[in-house]
């Protein structure tokens, strides 16, 4: 027996209350019911599959993935954090380093630097080593990005002898990202160049301070790396989902119980509006995507009956945040190839078996 429109939309609301969340789980297997009818169909899977965007710039990315179980969301959001392969500093020869940061200090630093270039360019690059335990290949221009960080600070003879700022006293007195510098191997000069060239996203991230006399001379090895490897290979600052936050108005609240209302929640959530019939004022729900479900609502015993908290089970509401190698839609985008391409292997192992 089919279940009900009804039935349907009961099943797909997680319960918020006072003190508890219902309805967590439904069968054994999510979203299937006894006595029903859960044979694969594409058709069907097409039509309740929805993407809807919400925020798409260079660095965040907003969107609501619509119609798949949580396992697909979060195995999404694992792949963006730890599979997505990018460009780090791997290796740090300091030639000279007379700063007051130390060598092994100053690597790290250098190592979760994030690295931006032209795209194409990167398709060239292929691994130094892809299982971190195996030795690494040969170093070449197809798999080793080299760059150079060298930095002198000398003294500005010609500030007056009253001058205290550091910046106008010496020239170098700070070592910036910008100051790393590109020094392409082989046919990597016609990968990367002109506003393609392999380059700090941040150009202002301070790495160390100097004074006179002090120097700063180190060559890096770039390579490609995931996440799961260490995070400086990490595409993404954060990767993260909520479910969508669902408030249903079961009884009119009107009056100064609606002002009330309101103010149970983030502002944008909901609205006072007045009744174009009876000029009555009464609460609105008018964008729930903006609540933190704070359960304040529930605290006051004029709500009671009134309202039903809960979160949508699936529909989620992704964030992405690039650290600039890749834009940030471009990054969902190669999650899920990664895992198509996951899902043909495992179907080719099942054949093989």
């Amino acid at each position: 027996m089919a279940p009900t429109k009804e039935e349907l939309e009961r099943r797909r609301i997680v319960g918020v209350e006072a003190e508890r969340v219902s309805n967590v789980t439904s069968t054994d297997f999510p979203g299937h019911y006894p006595g029903e009818d859960y044979a694969w169909d594409l058709e069907r899977f097409r039509k309740s599959l929805k993407i809807q965007i919400h925020k798409a710039n260079d660095l965040d990315y907003e969107f609501d993935l619509i119609g798949v179980d949580a396992s697909v969301a979060n195995a999404f959001r694992r792949i963006l954090i730890s599979e997505v392969p990018t460009l780090a500093i791997e290796t740090v020869f300091v030639h000279n380093n007379t700063s007051i940061v130390q060598d092994e200090v100053l690597a790290q630093r250098l190592g979760l630097v994030p690295l931006r270039g032209d795209k194409k360019g990167f398709q060239q690059l292929r691994w130094l080593k892809k299982n971190p335990d195996e030795p690494a290949a040969e170093a070449t221009d197809f798999n080793t990005v080299v760059m150079a960080l060298k930095v002198t600070c000398t003294r500005n003879h010609a500030t007056p002898a009253t001058e205290t700022d550091p910046e106008k006293l010496y020239f170098n007195s700070s070592v910036y990202a910008r100051d790393i510098k590109f020094t392409p191997q082989g046919r990597q000069s016609e990968w990367f160049s002109g506003a393609g060239e392999i380059r700090p996203v941040n150009p202002d991230i301070l790495l160390a301070k100097l004074r006179p006399g002090q120097e700063v001379d180190i060559e890096m090895h770039c390579v490609l790396g995931i996440g799961q490897d260490h995070a400086k290979f990490s595409p993404v600052a954060t990767a993260s989902y909520r479910l969508l936050p669902s408030i249903r108005i079961k009884q009119p609240i009107t009056g100064e119980e609606a002002e009330k209302f309101v103010n149970c929640f983030p502002k944008g959530v909901a609205e006072v509006q007045t009744d174009k019939k009876t000029g009555q004022k009464k609460a609105v729900v008018v964008n729930p995507r903006k609540d933190t479900v704070s359960r304040e609502v529930l605290r006051h015993d004029e709500f009671k009956g009134k309202v039903e908290l809960g979160r949508v089970r699936d529909h989620f509401i992704f964030s992405v945040e690039s650290t600039g190698m890749y834009n940030s839609d471009e990054l969902f985008l190669q999650a899920v190839q990664i895992l198509k391409k996951k899902c043909v292997d495992f179907h080719e192992k099942l054949l093989d078996s």
